[in-house]
């Protein structure tokens, strides 16, 4: 998803996608830990979508904060 899409998401939407985010991440990683995914580059990627809905968060609340 790209910075463009998220900054159209409501705030409730956006906690709803990094919770799907993080428990994505969860299975992946023990996915791999059983045995070796197919793509483990894709972990890699679900982390920094994490980080991308953690930064788009975080910049709403300092928003809303300084007004």
């Amino acid at each position: 998803m790209k910075n463009s899409e998220l900054i159209e998401l409501s705030a409730e939407e956006l906690a709803a996608k990094l919770s799907e985010e993080k428990g994505q991440l969860t299975k992946l990683k023990f996915a791999h830990a059983v045995s070796a995914i197919e793509n483990p580059t894709r972990i890699t990627k679900v982390r920094k979508e994490i980080a991308r809905l953690n930064t788009e968060i975080t910049k709403r609340k300092a928003a809303s904060a300084s007004n």
